[in-house]
């Protein structure tokens, strides 16, 4: 009977799991594409570049008090 060749199949499992996380990094890079460069990080604060920064009402520094 012939024995089975491990080495071999880990090779294969080995490059399958190279080829998908090649495949999922060209996705994600793929959907990054369709923004220009400067907005990606505000994109993932969710916020355009036309907001303006939101001012928290209300609040003022402790020496700033009379």
């Amino acid at each position: 009977m012939a024995q089975p060749n491990y080495q071999y199949e880990k090779r294969q499992k080995e490059l399958a799991k190279k080829k998908k996380k090649e495949e999922k990094l060209q996705r994600k890079s793929a959907g990054k594409d369709d923004l220009p460069e400067g907005d990606e990080a505000q994109a993932e604060l969710g916020e355009t570049p036309d907001s303006e920064p939101s001012e928290i009402v209300g609040t003022e520094h402790p020496s700033e008090q009379p």
